[in-house]
């Protein structure tokens, strides 16, 4: 097999690149400039540098159009969640290329959208902090007298923890909210859910059909920003509660290929409550594979024809970590705060696999490293690392 993934700076695309590459599939990597992890790796076949999707989208889908017109792809992987945007706005020409297993665009933006989803979620019977829907600044001040805090405000539209501020008291909560609103416009306004019960994410790949073929569960050990942010150290778990949450909610969209569904049990009453639903391919990719879930392979054998029974049980006590620069960072931010993270030492945990640490596999590291030169003329990374 042939397969074409977009966005090699990401180490999920580093997962998926690892993981189809050891099966013996030629694996072409596409980014828009020329210094990106997965470029580096053994198992990249080809590299391959188009226009940028988000300065020249008209200029990289005409260069993907060609580019699967002239060499047979048995499989395209969008990775980001722009660039899958953007393809699946062209879904119907490129599907005539190459297999495309993604949602329809409609989808994808109603999905992205946190406020929708929460009303979604909140209509089926799925539980969610207590959410304000804003649509008009002059609520803000019934809020403030009215609501409980601490308080999050979260931008509709975003990833990581980009534009997610806490507010802890009546005076802030107005001038928070209109900075927060100056870039986002009418951020959701939600009750504060305490640490203490834990992080958890359900993924899932579901066929052009909505047949459910795989699901994953994991459970965040450490995060940055340390207030939530992306998990640089995660475990494989199994939780029935979360399950079932999180496929009903994808199967209510009746869904497209694969998507994560975070939620954090609320230690008040023991509750799962949904964070938000990633409509793409996820940062922890790398500790489904070692789990046992390989959601890029599986995506091939569907793009071949080939019939599997849904993958439904996984290896339970997996960890991965993303140690360059996420799980340092998490490192000192802890320190600052007067503590050391438990077992942060421990490099050499057998059960432990890193996102872009391998001795199989050590150039990636390298691209990792150099990406940062990347920082002094790549309008695009600064753009991503900048709302990241």
């Amino acid at each position: 097999m042939k397969v074409f993934i977009t966005d090699g700076h990401w180490r999920k695309t580093l997962a998926a690149v690892r993981s189809l590459g050891r099966k013996g599939i030629e694996v072409t990597v596409g980014e828009s400039c020329r210094i990106a992890t997965s470029l580096f790796s053994k198992y990249c076949t080809r590299r391959v540098i188009y226009p940028s999707p988000y300065s020249n989208p008209k200029g990289f889908i005409a260069f993907l159009s060609d580019t699967l017109k002239e060499t047979k792809y048995d499989c395209l992987l969008p990775m980001e969640e722009e660039t899958l945007l953007l393809i699946s706005q062209h879904k119907e020409d490129i599907s005539k290329l190459t297999y495309l297993l993604a949602p329809e665009y409609h989808l994808l933006a109603f999905a992205r959208d946190k406020g929708k989803i929460i009303k979604h979620a909140l209509q089926i019977g799925i539980p969610c902090p207590k959410t304000y829907f804003i649509e008009d600044l002059r609520e803000i001040e019934e809020i403030a007298c009215n609501a409980d805090f601490p308080l999050v405000i979260k931008p509709r539209i975003s990833s990581g923890a980009r534009g997610i501020r806490y507010v802890f008291n009546h005076e802030d909560l107005f001038h928070t909210y209109n900075e927060v609103h100056t870039l986002y416009r009418f951020p959701l306004i939600q009750e504060y859910i305490p640490p203490e019960g834990g992080a958890f994410g359900c993924s899932a790949l579901f066929t052009e059909d909505s047949e459910l073929k795989a699901f994953f569960i994991h459970k965040r050990l450490r995060e940055y920003p340390l207030s939530g942010g992306s998990s640089t150290f995660r475990e494989s778990v199994f939780n029935e509660e979360i399950k079932t949450l999180g496929l009903k909610l994808l199967q209510s969209l009746k869904w497209v290929g694969v998507a994560m569904v975070e939620f954090r049990i609320d230690p008040r009453d023991t509750t799962p409550k949904l964070m938000e639903l990633n409509p793409r391919f996820w940062g922890s990719l790398a500790l489904a594979i070692s789990a046992g879930v390989d959601f890029p392979y599986l995506i091939c054998k569907l793009a071949s024809g080939e019939y599997f029974e849904p993958v439904q049980h996984y290896c339970t006590g997996k960890k991965a970590r993303w140690l360059l620069p996420g799980d340092i960072l998490h490192l000192f931010s802890s320190l600052r705060h007067g503590s050391i993270p438990k077992g942060f030492f421990n490099f050499f945990d057998p059960d432990t696999t890193y996102d872009i640490i391998s001795a199989d596999d050590p150039l990636p590291i390298l691209g990792t490293m150099l990406s940062l030169f990347n920082l002094l003329y790549d309008n695009d990374l600064k753009r991503i690392l900048k709302k990241r």
